[in-house]
């Protein structure tokens, strides 16, 4: 895939009000190339979308779950499983979950 002119894309700042640095970019900028703010989204990237001086919205990829399955055994050995696992709850804990 070719690496379109995103320079007008490169601003950074550091939101205190957001997780972590993000590239900021104007509205007018999302509207100017769409696709290619998507496709930088898509890669990892997070933007913080200003108009003007104001921040309207954070943007970044959604995390999608791997298609693989977990392995099975990940935490073996990295704890005990006690031996009353399985025994029935004391009546006070019920009363708790059940609202009595």
């Amino acid at each position: 895939m070719e690496r379109e002119d995103v320079t007008h894309l490169r601003t950074t700042v550091n939101c205190s009000t957001f997780s972590r640095s993000a590239s900021t970019i104007s509205v007018q900028d999302v509207e100017r190339d769409p696709a290619a703010f998507l496709r930088r989204v898509e890669a990892g990237e997070s933007f913080v979308v200003v108009s003007g001086e104001r921040p309207l919205a954070e943007v970044r990829a959604v995390f999608t779950p791997s298609a693989q399955p977990r392995p099975f055994g990940l935490s073996a050995g990295r704890f005990a499983i006690p031996a009353d696992f399985d025994a029935p709850l004391p009546d006070d804990v019920l009363d708790d979950f059940e609202g009595s």
